[in-house]
């Protein structure tokens, strides 16, 4: 089984490498880009089948360790 973990800053949270990124894809004469958010995705094969499971022990995993929660939100997603 396959899951998707992506974090993301909170609203609010400044994010001096989301600006460095929209100046650079500015200098780089992409236009359009209005603002960036930069964040942090990892994908994890669990080698047990049980959705519950497997769902349970990544919101622990985010909570001790891929997050920092005080400042970022998780999104857990679980495919077959």
């Amino acid at each position: 089984m396959k899951a998707r973990v992506t974090v993301t800053l909170k609203n609010g949270v400044l994010d001096p490498q989301g600006k460095a990124i929209e100046g650079a894809l500015k200098s780089l004469g992409i236009d359009g880009v209005g603002s960036v958010r930069q964040g942090k995705v990892f994908d994890i094969e669990f080698t047990a089948g049980d959705k519950a499971a497997a769902e349970s022990a990544l919101k622990d995993a985010c909570e001790k360790l891929l997050a920092n929660t005080v400042i970022e939100n998780y999104r857990v997603e679980i495919g077959a």
